[in-house]
């Protein structure tokens, strides 16, 4: 994927009749990819290039980051998300106290009509912009009247009766319901980060363990989760328990460690990995002893298994 920054890189001579989706895209989900493909399909048919404008920090971050919400995905993972639902070139504004205060038409101008001499503009219903979110739909189309552009807009997406959303997906992850939450974003739920040393508790009960360090804000709640592994592009079976180990009396430090089911593998230590969540199994809990603990744990690969039969994973 090719990555432009505002306002630091110039614009490349190649990009020609920009037709851009313009969001934070956070999580890519089913709302996310209706404008993608608009896009995509405008600029097919107008010999243009096909682009994501996004941004980076995400604005609540410096405008009020006391209320900022925890990001589905890093800014890898979205522009590797864009890339794999074929936008291959990116623009990532550079958000700063000073963009902040710019006024919608400021931005407009500078970003979308200086900087890329964009055609058309892509956005989602709810989409605002500018300095304390004045910038509506209206506006966005009014400016595009007056310095030549085309402004468009993708009306809600809805998934069953429910109204797909970034704020609705983070909420359901919050809550443990990542199989809700996959199904708004049309894939699981992933984090992603580096395998590290962990205690080793897994391999003695005769269930290794992967401890992962995600790189992701939003973690989901303690307990044990049938997931997906991806290691270097190949994905495995696995449960996942996320919190503090009570049997053993770890009451402090939170964990993520992942079991993958009937691993063959290579050494995971150092690696970087996708851990995607499917559905969560149950609570964590303490159990009275160790045998306790690794028949919950045979209960559990077992329902992960039947599980993943019917997900051919």
């Amino acid at each position: 994927m090719e990555v432009l920054r505002f306002p630091d890189d110039p614009r490349p001579p190649w990009i020609v009749h920009p037709v851009l989706a313009l969001g934070n895209f956070d999580g890519l989900h089913r709302g996310h990819l209706k404008i993608i493909e608009r896009v995509k399909r405008g600029a097919a048919e107008h010999g243009g290039v096909a682009m994501a404008m996004t941004f980076d920090p995400h604005p609540p971050r410096v405008v009020r980051p006391e209320k900022a919400p925890p990001l589905l995905m890093t800014i890898g993972q979205r522009l590797e998300a864009l890339d794999r639902a074929g936008i291959h070139t990116a623009a990532v504004i550079r958000f700063s106290p000073e963009i902040s205060q710019w006024e919608p038409e400021a931005f407009v101008r500078a970003a979308l009509v200086e900087w890329l001499h964009v055609s058309e503009v892509w956005v989602g219903a709810n989409f605002l912009f500018g300095h304390g979110r004045s910038g509506t739909f209206t506006l966005l189309r009014t400016l595009g009247q007056r310095y030549g552009f085309r402004a468009e807009k993708i009306d809600p997406v809805r998934y069953k009766e429910f109204v797909v959303s970034s704020t609705r997906i983070r909420r359901l992850v919050g809550e443990g319901r990542v199989d809700e939450a996959g199904a708004l974003l049309g894939h699981p739920y992933v984090l992603v980060g580096t395998i590290v040393e962990g205690r080793r508790r897994g391999r003695e009960l005769g269930f290794p363990t992967a401890n992962l360090h995600a790189d992701n804000e939003l973690i989901p709640p303690g307990g044990v989760y049938a997931t997906t592994l991806d290691v270097d592009g190949v994905v495995h079976a696995a449960i996942t328990n996320i919190g503090v180990n009570p049997t053993f009396g770890d009451t402090t430090a939170a964990s993520i460690e992942t079991h993958v089911l009937r691993y063959a593998g290579v050494e995971l230590y150092g690696r970087r990995v996708q851990l995607g969540f499917v559905l969560r199994l149950r609570d964590e809990r303490r159990f009275g002893d160790v045998d306790g603990l690794r028949a919950q744990i045979e209960a559990d690969c077992r329902r992960a298994e039947r599980l993943f039969s019917r997900l051919s994973v």
